[in-house]
């Protein structure tokens, strides 16, 4: 039983990718950004290597990984209890982990690693991870209808996700370079209301037959109208179009509002998550 760590994406993805593949709902950050680093090369989300890791169990096969790529936290997929004490081990004696801005895990793993730590840490975010178990109509149905977003548009979304990711306090947003590369495959839509835009929402490609919605972004003056349950609601269509079989995405449990919008459109929770930082 044992962690193996690289900086190898061709080696982890030969190691680990059948099994990450296997479970695609909870895996699904570990196979979107696997397919980013792969299409876009290695510093795709900033200029430090990424680093990978996967854990082999008992019977010699692999059932569990990793993935980090700096700035952002150490990402955590499905893992086998056993897996997640050996890395608490590992966070202060491997080199490639040294200098970790955070760890994004399910719940208990994250508080298990933050105790094992070793230093101070606090709960910057707690996520919900909701599957598409049925997709329902918004009711009452906003005004306005949504448009897929062009190159015309890039201005407006790189305005709006930097305010996204102000609000929610996530300190390194999308590059030009991400947001042009989700325009290509028609993976922004803006809602419209009498041809002003109000509101905008994304999806990934699908991978391992699943797709994750998000972001889901309306700007203050144009909330309580019911455009983020529409906007919503039509890229959950558009992942299904686009050939997920399975749609999913995070929601802030913070924040009760968006919650209870997906519950309404058919989203089912699945498991919760925790961002740990440094204190």
């Amino acid at each position: 039983m044992t962690w193996t760590f690289t900086s190898d994406l061709a080696a982890y993805r030969a190691a680990a990718g059948p099994a990450v593949a296997a479970l695609p709902v909870p895996n699904t950050l570990l196979l979107s950004v696997a397919d980013a680093l792969e299409r876009r090369g290695l510093h795709a989300f900033g200029p430090e290597a990424p680093v990978f890791g996967w854990w082999t169990g008992p019977d010699g096969a692999v059932s569990g990984a990793l993935v980090c790529t700096p700035p952002h936290p150490l990402q955590l997929g499905a893992l086998p209890g056993d897996a997640v004490g050996a890395l608490a081990g590992a966070l202060t004696t491997e080199p490639l982990l040294a200098g970790l801005a955070g760890i994004n895990a399910r719940r208990p793993d994250a508080e298990a690693l933050a105790l094992a730590w070793g230093r101070p840490t606090v709960v910057a975010e707690e996520h919900r991870l909701y599957r598409l178990a049925g997709l329902i109509a918004p009711q009452p149905a906003p005004t306005g209808r949504a448009q897929v977003a062009t190159e015309a548009d890039l201005p407006l979304l790189a305005g709006w996700l930097e305010a996204f990711h102000t609000e929610v306090e996530i300190p390194a947003g999308p590059s030009e370079a991400q947001v042009r590369d989700r325009l290509s495959y028609g993976g922004f839509l803006v809602w419209e209301d009498g041809g002003v835009p109000v509101s905008l929402a994304a999806f990934s490609r699908p991978i391992g037959s699943t797709s994750r919605v998000g972001p889901v972004y309306t700007p203050p003056g144009f909330r309580g109208r019911g455009y983020a349950a529409g906007v919503t609601h039509a890229v959950s269509k558009a992942a299904y179009a686009a050939g997920a079989a399975e749609v999913v995405l995070f929601t802030d449990l913070a924040n009760p509002t968006s919650n209870g919008v997906y519950l309404r459109l058919g989203y089912r929770p699945v498991e919760d998550r925790a961002r740990i930082v440094p204190a």
